[in-house]
């Protein structure tokens, strides 16, 4: 079967299909950077002298992704575990037939797992830059989205009912708050990405053979690799100590939480009998093959998708983690390439959808003051139990408490509560001005303007950083 007919092109994924973060984590681009590794370390061995300068040069062409038949490659690999072993073997045949004399050095002191854990860590930092960028845009949006409504009178609601005053621009702002926050951490794991170079066991002793004739030593050639390749130098190999896997697959999972928070929320807000808001539209989106009326609030859908399905794919690299055995995993290895590629994937789709959401979200302000106005002036309760309770005690505390309650039991059976709270207290204590502006909710948003710009500053952008 062609490589065309069996490829994963995302038809059941349409969280990331044809997004850039696709492209990027790829069989082709994972098979490009196992090919860059390969050349890299020649690079590295030519520099200190432990094989022919004119020997990367000469591998070069044989370097390219295009030229390999990646579905062929994919069934051969079960006949080692892992896809490295086959593409050598190509990789030499090609070299052998173009340039015989560059075929020896390839692959000199290392092995298959540092081929492949280097190789998955260049694919993430690849498609790592794309998700940050993204990340980034849906940050700018959410903070502008939180100053123009920073005034936006809302109600906020706690176990899916109206509970206090706030701001719509305060939910915007807790929205980059999460996502600020777990972008940070991301952008983190990104910088960490290691080199994995450790041969055949971690011992590094085919290295420290090669090397004899150098005066870089092992370790010092394995941080000239992981500098040209653009990952982190680690303190040693870790080919049995998993974390850096989960570390990014927290990261990744924790970017995809934040963005399935928001999604979660305009889910709700965009219900026609709440309408607080709207995504941005686009032809040939959001509509339904039966019902011509309907506008589906389909990036919500697709990021809540991506949220849900992370924990799945992080579980798998957490279990892969603590199974780990001996000085190369057997079996625990293996799950995490898909799992981690997952959540690239994942995590690539929710950020670009994530952006655009941000970036055109219609927020509809007479919605928003409706639904605050069906709450009535209970959406101060809180305030007037706690500033006029104490001026019904009548000498015995506590019993002023009772009395605001039974008056929001009346308004809530259908009387007025303005009505009730002017009849229950005195005018001398109380003047009608004061009762109006203790029951207006523009008066009861605490610190609201506050936190939105704390957030705001606390997660300024890449390029405000």
């Amino acid at each position: 079967m062609a490589f065309a007919e069996t490829a994963d092109y995302g038809l059941l994924s349409p969280a990331w299909a044809g997004t850039r973060a696709a492209a990027l984590t790829s069989d082709e681009a994972l098979l490009q950077a196992m090919l860059d590794v390969e050349l890299e370390w020649l690079r590295v061995l030519a520099s200190a002298g432990l094989v022919k300068s004119g020997i990367p040069d000469a591998v070069a062409p044989a370097c390219q992704a295009s030229r390999y038949d990646i579905a062929d490659l994919a069934a051969r690999a079960q006949g080692g575990g892992n896809p490295v072993i086959p593409l050598l073997a190509d990789l030499r045949a090609i070299v052998r037939e173009e340039a015989p004399a560059a075929v020896g050095p390839i692959h000199k002191a290392a092995t298959s797992q540092d081929i492949l854990d280097s190789a998955l860590m260049l694919m993430a930092s690849r498609a790592l830059e794309t998700i940050l960028a993204d990340a980034y845009r849906a940050q700018a949006a959410l903070a502008d989205l939180a100053r123009e409504h920073a005034e936006t009178l809302s109600v906020a609601r706690t176990l899916t009912q109206h509970s206090l005053p706030s701001t719509f621009g305060l939910k915007a702002a807790q929205w980059l708050h999460g996502v600020g926050q777990a972008t940070a951490a991301l952008e983190a794991a990104a910088a960490a990405l290691p080199l994995q170079w450790g041969g055949a066991s971690g011992t590094m002793a085919a290295l420290t053979a090669a090397a004899e004739s150098s005066s870089a030593s092992p370790l010092e050639l394995s941080a000239d690799l992981a500098a040209r390749l653009g990952l982190a130098d680690p303190v040693a190999p870790w080919q049995t100590n998993r974390l850096p896997v989960t570390a990014l697959g927290g990261a990744l999972a924790d970017l995809l939480a934040a963005a399935g928070k928001v999604s979660n929320d305009v889910l709700l807000l965009s219900r026609p009998e709440i309408g607080e808001v709207s995504e941005p539209r686009e032809e040939g989106r959001g509509g339904s093959s039966a019902m011509p009326q309907k506008q589906n609030p389909v990036l919500s859908v697709l990021i809540r998708s991506a949220a849900l399905a992370a924990p799945g794919y992080t579980a798998m690299l957490q279990a892969a983690a603590g199974a780990a055995d001996d000085e190369r995993p057997g079996g625990s290895w293996h799950v995490e390439w898909q799992a981690l590629r997952q959540l690239l994937r994942l995590a690539g789709g929710a950020a670009a959808k994530l952006a655009e959401l941000s970036g055109g979200l219609h927020v509809n302000t007479s919605a928003v003051a409706r639904n605050l106005a069906l709450a009535g002036p209970l959406v101060v309760s809180e305030k007037v139990m706690a500033r006029v309770a104490p001026l019904l005690d009548a000498g015995t505390p506590g019993q002023g408490k009772k009395k605001i309650q039974a008056l929001v039991s009346r308004s809530l059976a259908g009387e007025d509560f303005a009505a009730l709270l002017r009849e229950a207290v005195p005018a001398q204590v109380l003047s009608d001005s004061e009762i109006a502006d203790l029951l207006d909710p523009a008066n009861y948003i605490g610190q609201s303007s506050a936190l939105i710009e704390r957030i705001i500053s606390a997660y300024p952008g890449r390029n405000n950083a």
